[in-house]
């Protein structure tokens, strides 16, 4: 051990806590910015110089055996209040600057945070921006994100939260298709339309109404249609093709509904569960959040109830 320098010694556990939050030699590699023989070479010099198998390699996967988690959980917190101590030092320069990993879901991004990005990074040019747009829920943690944009009820108590905007999900179709078809009155009209629905599982599709002036009651009903996804805006695509009826969040139809092309259905309920009534942003909780990463957040919240507003 004495032979091992102590710099090499921090960075290659460092290198070996990504490669177990990755679980790819490659992805490691490319997260690191270093070339994945790189990474291969220094963990096994860190299992040589400690004497123990680190990583588990098999065909498929890689995965830390049970003495590199306890090495890469017990140092954790040093690189931590590491990273934390840096930033702060950073922060203290006149304007954000940095990186800001941001998730969030495909038609939210879309529609309510990519349109806003080009305003702040005129108004921050040192910050940089990396949005994924992905409906699969990413672990921020694991997966090295510094905030998620989600559309939620609920977050999670390990998490900070900031509020963005208010949302509301709206029961819609087209004048052409309640022509045609006859306008529901009630939840129970449904059951004999054709409903165009998000598809969450394999379960027989239902939705649930509560009355707007008794909202702590609650009424489901079965419903039946040709055509679902996992995005609300293949919905709309299809509702405004005539093609049936779509509960939708505001972001992807209240356009349409302003414009006359979208009728709202079932005014005095409201749909319960399909979308959140907020939007969010989140983050892991931790005593420090870097200053790029604030001014991101505020920024959203300015324009976003701004525009709620107006």
């Amino acid at each position: 051990m004495k032979e091992y320098k102590k710099e090499l010694l921090w960075s290659h556990i460092y290198w070996l806590g990504m490669l177990g939050a990755t679980g790819s030699y490659t992805a490691a590699a490319k997260r690191l910015g270093v070339s994945k023989g790189a990474v291969s070479l220094r963990i096994t010099e860190l299992e040589q110089v400690s004497g123990i198998a680190l990583v588990q390699r098999t065909t498929r996967s890689v995965r830390l055996t049970e003495a590199g988690r306890s090495l890469v959980e017990n140092t954790q917190q040093a690189f931590t209040a590491i990273e934390q101590g840096f930033d702060s030092i950073r922060d203290l320069a006149e304007t954000p600057r940095g990186a800001v990993r941001v998730t969030a879901p495909v038609a939210l991004g879309r529609q309510k945070i990519i349109p806003l990005i080009s305003k702040f990074l005129q108004a921050c040019p040192d910050v940089r921006i990396e949005i994924e747009l992905s409906d699969r829920l990413s672990s921020l943690a694991q997966e090295g994100y510094d905030l998620a944009i989600r559309h939620t009820n609920n977050v999670p108590e390990t998490h900070v939260a900031w509020l963005l905007q208010a949302s509301k999900t709206l029961l819609v179709a087209t004048p052409a298709y309640l022509a045609k078809h006859g306008t529901p009155r009630t939840p129970e009209d449904l059951a004999s339309h054709n409903c165009l629905y998000y598809l969450r599982s394999a379960a027989s599709p239902a939705w649930s109404f509560s009355p707007v002036k008794r909202d702590s009651e609650r009424y489901s009903v079965a419903i039946k249609g040709n055509f679902c996804a996992n995005n609300s805006e293949a919905l709309r695509e299809l509702v405004m093709a005539d093609q049936g009826i779509a509960l939708l969040p505001d972001f992807t139809s209240q356009e349409e509904v302003d414009a006359g092309r979208l009728t709202p259905l079932l005014v005095n309920w409201k749909p319960v569960g399909v979308f959140g009534d907020a939007i969010y942003a989140i983050r892991p909780y931790s005593a420090y959040v870097p200053r790029a990463v604030r001014a991101f957040v505020e920024y959203l919240k300015g324009e976003l109830q701004t525009r709620t507003s107006a």
